[in-house]
């Protein structure tokens, strides 16, 4: 009788595993039922896609049995999306909608991977080709273009994210679906990607620790891999920018290919840029080098897909101190960074009838050396203008890094996707890390130790007519063991709530409320030394106890086939909030500074609308206003919070017999003055950007080649950002700067 059960359960089994599924279909205009042609089909549980033939048909096997979403979006028409189950009775018939509102994407950072319409969280999510043609010199760069989102910068390569005034650790990275470790305690440390092989970036606003754990209250920056090439297609592509104000460039490469089972890819990429220029000078040593390389290979096989990612990014980033060599080489003056950090994921996942199974693992190594200023050749000129001529502080080959630490993590997060049970959708899960940070240069900032985090977690969709809400709730556990000194044992449980409604037939509100932590990281602990760049003595506290936040965010969105209007407000406190303080002594003529802690709350929100009036469906009017307020409980201000901004955009788009997805567009930004500063900053002024660029594709060779053109900051203003660490010295922001982008698909 038990072989008899055994037979039959690996028959249901093997029956599960091996079923194989095709799906066929057409897309047609709703108004005209013509075919479309060149649809985009795209399953993302699966990350398979075709695009339709010149019939509207299009076809998708070795489907295994399940529930799937299949999204198919094309410009001009709106996104269709709907869950389909296998295996299938008949054929797909799809009608699209004409739209001249932008297509709607799948947000890969929330746990269900719906459409932006259709979630609960309001999430930001930007292409990086968008943030490209506007400018940016690089990723860090580029994101100040999202609503909601800046960076504390030093120079042009190295940039933290911000998120709502919350930066540091207190902003997750994550990237190829893995967290991003690369020592994010330091103001200076940069984000350390290239937006070379990132599709897309999305933000989440607000605490995530339900989804994402420690470091995550603030919110995250969700970098979106390459996709791989539709089946049984290949495509490559070579790209190209140069910039006038730094007069560097950054190029890359990329080819993939894919076939029924198994699919790859490949990008490289190299970025050079000397010192940027203002009005008045070029600020010594903001230049750098960076090398980066991603890689993909993935499988899949009736009811087991795989793939496995690789990057190796090399940077060598100047950090300026003050106003000196002014020339355009590109070799960073001591002091500078060198870091190589190399990022190993594999993201698989197992299907069954109606539920899921997927694993995630991750390897970090960051590896980070920074080369002190010695002033090497300061006695050999005695002529000023020697000195501004000439490039003194090289660095030697020879010389040993002053700080050198390596940090290894390794990180895991399994999820299993519960089979649907009427209108709920589940997921369950487990995450955790092991993170070993170590010293090998001759200054010690941080001390060797290593960190264990351990969270179990839960979250259910539900879905009504008109109504859907999205909860959780999970437990985190984080044990970090100091060498040679202490161990700390931090443990918080958090949960969110959210609900989206239509209020009426083209309104929508979002309310949700969700909890957040920080354990406190190793620097907050364990410092006791001068902090390189920020010239102070930083001191831990071994007894700070976890940051905690509650997080009450609303959002209301007005749309119909003219007007896009919305608004988004939050309220954020953040008890037992860490911060830097000094205490009034000097230590090696630098001042010290303790770690304490206290109540914090900040408060603001995004507001705006976009106006595409009709019958000048080519036209795009966008206006948009963000603002962040932050606060101790002695009401005495945070410090690096970002200044109320205001930006207008008047936007075209165009369709030539040469020049296909033509656009233009002119942008102006107003940052305002910030006065509600901390006891330790100074107002800011603010200031106005004018910006502009145009574009489109054009067939050469039988190919599509991109062309782009953007001008950043055209009146030449010297301004002060209030998030520039340059700010103390009095050293303006980026000046003019001119691009000129291709992109040449093979």
């Amino acid at each position: 009788m038990k072989t008899t059960y055994v037979f039959v359960l690996l028959s249901l089994v093997m029956q599960t595993l091996w079923s194989q599924n095709t799906i066929q279909g057409k897309v047609s205009d709703t108004n005209n039922n013509d075919p479309l042609v060149f649809v985009n089909v795209y399953l993302p549980e699966l990350e398979k896609g075709t695009v339709t033939d010149e019939n509207g048909e299009f076809t998708l096997k070795n489907i295994p049995n399940g529930n799937y979403k299949i999204v198919i979006s094309f410009i001009g028409y709106e996104t269709y999306s709907q869950t389909i189950s296998l295996p299938l009775s008949e054929s797909l018939d799809i009608s699209l909608a004409s739209s001249i509102i932008e297509m709607e994407e799948i947000i890969i950072s929330t746990p269900f991977h719906k459409l932006q319409s259709e979630n609960v969280m309001k999430v930001e999510r930007k292409s990086t080709k968008e943030l490209r043609v506007q400018g940016a010199v690089n990723l860090t760069d580029g994101i100040t273009n999202i609503a909601g989102v800046n960076t504390v910068s030093t120079g042009m390569s190295i940039g933290k994210p911000v998120i709502r005034g919350l930066s540091s650790n207190r902003v997750l990275v994550y990237t190829q679906g893995v967290r991003l470790e690369n020592q994010q305690f330091g103001d200076e440390h940069g984000l350390g990607i290239n937006e070379a092989g990132i599709e897309s970036v999305e933000v989440i606003k607000g605490p995530a620790s339900l989804l994402y754990g420690s470091d995550a209250l603030g919110g995250v920056l969700y970098l979106n891999p390459e996709r791989f090439a539709d089946e049984n297609t290949s495509e490559g592509n070579l790209r190209a920018r140069y910039f006038t104000n730094t007069q560097g460039f950054n190029s890359s490469a990329g080819f993939k290919s894919s076939g029924s089972e198994f699919k790859f890819l490949f990008r490289g990429s190299v970025s050079e840029h000397s010192d940027y220029e203002t009005e008045d000078y070029r600020v010594t040593n903001t230049r750098f080098k960076e090398q980066d390389f991603k890689a993909g290979l993935g499988y899949q096989k009736n009811s087991f897909k795989t793939e496995l990612r690789y990057n190796i990014n090399r940077s060598k980033l100047g950090i300026p101190e003050e106003i000196g060599v002014q020339n355009t080489n590109i070799t960073p003056l001591e002091p500078f960074q060198e870091i190589t950090n190399h990022i190993f994921s594999s993201k698989s996942t197992v299907f069954f009838n109606n539920s899921s199974l997927d694993f995630t693992l991750g390897y970090t190594y960051n590896d980070r050396k920074e080369f002190e200023d010695h002033h090497h050749h300061e006695e050999e000129h005695e002529d000023e203008g020697d000195v501004e001529d000439e490039d003194h502080d090289e660095h030697d080959e020879n010389e040993e890094a002053a700080l050198h630490m390596k940090l290894k993590t390794f990180n895991y997060n399994v999820k299993y996707n519960l089979p649907k049970l009427g209108r709920f959708e589940t997921i369950v899960g487990v995450q955790g890390m092991n993170q070993v940070n170590t010293n090998y240069g001759e200054e010690l900032l941080i001390p060797n130790a290593t960190t264990n985090d351990f969270g179990v977690l839960a979250t259910s969709h539900i879905h009504f007519e008109t109504l859907d809400i999205q909860l959780g709730a999970r437990f985190d556990n984080r044990q970090i063991d100091i060498e040679n000194s202490f161990n700390r044992n931090f443990n918080s449980f958090n949960g969110a709530l959210g609900v989206k409604t239509n209020v009426f037939n083209k309104l929508t509100a979002r309310l949700n409320f969700a909890s957040g932590f920080r354990a406190p990281n190793l620097s907050e602990l364990a410092s006791d030394g001068t902090h390189e760049g920020t010239n102070r003595y930083e001191i831990g506290n071994a007894d700070l106890s976890n940051e905690q936040n509650f997080q009450t965010d609303f959002a209301l969105e007005f749309k119909n086939e003219h007007v896009e209007i919305f608004a988004n407000a939050f309220y954020n406190i953040i008890n037992d909030y860490i911060f830097l303080s000094p205490n009034g002594e000097f230590i090696d003529e630098d001042p010290v500074f303790l770690y304490l802690q206290d109540n914090a709350r900040l408060y603001g929100g995004e507001f705006g609308f976009h106006f595409h009036p009709h019958p000048l469906d080519w036209l795009h009017v966008e206006t948009s206003f963000e603002t962040v307020t932050g606060q101790l409980d002695d009401d005495s201000y945070l410090p690096l919070i970002p200044a109320n901004t205001l930006n207008n955009t008047v936007r075209v788009e165009f369709e030539k017999d040469w020049l296909k997805e033509g656009f233009a567009f002119i942008k102006y930004s107003s940052v305002f003055d910030q006065n509600n500063v901390n006891e330790f900053e100074t107002t800011t002024e603010g200031f106005n950007l004018l910006s502009a660029g145009f574009g489109g594709t054009v067939n050469l060779f039988g190919n599509n080649l991109d062309i782009s053109v953007a001008a950043t900051n055209i009146t030449n203003e010297k301004y002060i950002n209030h998030l520039s660490r340059l700010k103390p010295d009095g050293i303006f922001n980026i000046g003019r700067n001119i691009s000129f982008g291709l992109n040449y698909t093979l």
